[in-house]
């Protein structure tokens, strides 16, 4: 069980009330209690949250407010606020959330704290779980949390390709799944020239991982994951305030590996293949320069009019060497686009799929697992922007309109046999701490498509 449970028969209530729920609520407490909440205008806020203290000074009862059952939008993982609030002690819901599984999830997930760096307080709180959460579910999916996000806020001097490829490596060796590297040069030998191309300049040699896990016989499912741990842009050098959370462009990456290690301890009947390109994006003398041209292993000539859109580069070739064994289901997840936070926000990532009945998978377990998801389209007219004078394509036409699409648009040219593409442009990051999401590295779309595939192949 997550560090952030533990059964204990004598654990503090919580009760959670609304707006429109506390005064019932309050008529049912001790006329002490009443008055103590009257006294410190305890009205049920979203968020509010009050100890209520025993005759001998102890904590008796906590009381927490959430949104009513009426507004338009309430926040199932408002209870990942209570780790923060509470002090030291064991507790229990006294009464139903809006959804207690999800609530439940969140008490975990707002636990986290990142201290590798800085010794910090960690909660205290502990949760005694309501009965009826599937407990290993739950601590399956706040574990990988944990991974992703550990991996993404560890800075990118300790986070290089070959720290990404020890995690990956630690995580096969777990689940006893098979793994090789492609390191440096070898990438050339093997026929990854776009993964080459980016991370050369580097002194931190790029490298393609992969591991496979599962029966050969069950369904293909592959994931490829953008790993670039430090963006500077390239040539195209970024702002210094562009870099400055630039570790987390690895962010891709980490929520694949959060994602497979879901899949792989819930033993889902699948044939599971990680791939994932590993590079630093630096300025050097050999960097890939605007306007060069480098032949992708699928034969197409690719232009470069930017050398900041990298990560559709390193993925388009993790790509096309996935399509090659027709899997039944393709997923990409990559920190591709600021047009995606333009349009959608930090907070809403969009999917393409041109496979209507995955799409539709997709957005329901993104509103039920409360891993907001938002399908965006892979408008075809749009792909002609692509277009080169001297080459194949071009990785970053000009211009400033619908750039997520047309990311979206350019790895799809790299994906041809493939049963199903899944293609998911995430941000990987909470830039202001939200119940249950610390400020930092986050694990986004990775649950709502554990669920998806559990629902399949489960």
């Amino acid at each position: 069980m997550h560090p952030a449970f533990q059964n204990s028969a004598a654990a503090i209530p919580i009760t959670f009330a609304t707006k429109s729920t506390w005064e019932g609520i309050s008529a049912t407490l001790p006329a002490p209690a009443r008055q103590f909440a009257k006294a410190n205008a305890f009205t049920a806020k979203p968020g509010q949250y009050l100890a209520l203290p025993a005759d001998d000074g102890s904590l008796a009862h906590v009381l927490f407010g959430i949104e009513d059952q009426t507004r338009e939008w309430r926040d199932p993982f408002r209870p990942g606020q209570l780790p923060g609030l509470l002090p030291a002690g064991t507790y229990s819901f006294a009464n139903a959330p809006h959804d207690a599984r999800l609530a439940v999830l969140a008490f975990a997930l707002g636990s986290y704290r990142f201290g590798r760096y800085k010794k910090n307080d960690a909660p205290g709180a502990r949760l005694t779980p309501p009965s009826g959460v599937d407990m290993v579910e739950i601590t399956r999916m706040a574990d990988a949390a944990t991974l992703a996000r550990d991996l993404i806020n560890t800075p990118a001097n300790d986070m290089g390709p070959e720290e990404l490829e020890q995690a990956a490596r630690a995580l096969a060796e777990k689940y006893g799944a098979g793994f090789i590297s492609i390191v440096g040069d070898e990438l050339l030998a093997g026929n990854f020239p776009l993964i080459h191309a980016v991370g050369m300049a580097s002194a931190r040699a790029p490298r393609l991982i992969e591991f496979t896990w599962g029966d050969p016989k069950h369904p293909k499912v592959t994931l490829v994951g953008k790993g670039v741990c430090f963006d500077s842009g390239g040539l195209d050098l970024k702002p210094s305030s562009g870099m400055l959370i630039m570790k987390k462009d690895m962010g891709g990456a980490a929520n694949v590996l959060a994602l497979a290690q879901m899949i792989m301890d819930a033993k889902l009947k699948v044939r599971l293949r990680v791939l994932i390109p590993a590079v630093e994006n630096s300025v050097a003398g050999n960097a890939f320069r605007p306007l060069d041209i480098f032949k992708s292993r699928k034969g197409v000539n690719v232009e470069i009019g930017n050398t900041d859109a990298e990560g559709r580069l390193v993925l388009a070739d993790a790509l096309a060497l996935a399509d090659e064994e027709k899997p039944d289901l393709l997923i990409d997840l990559g920190t591709l686009t600021g047009a995606a936070r333009v349009a959608l926000g930090p907070d809403l990532p969009p999917f393409y799929t041109d496979d209507e009945a995955l799409a539709a998978d997709v957005a329901r377990h993104a509103r039920t697992e409360n891993d907001p998801l938002w399908r965006m389209p892979l408008w075809m007219p749009y792909d002609k922007w692509l277009d080169s004078k001297t080459a194949d394509l071009n990785n970053a036409p000009g211009g400033a309109f619908a750039g997520s699409i047309t990311c979206a648009l350019f790895l799809k040219r790299f994906v041809e046999h493939a049963k199903s593409w899944l293609h998911v442009d995430i941000y990987g990051w909470t830039p202001t701490a939200k119940p249950a999401r610390p400020e930092g590295g986050e694990c986004q779309a990775a649950r709502a498509i554990y669920k998806l595939l559990s629902e399949r192949y489960g």
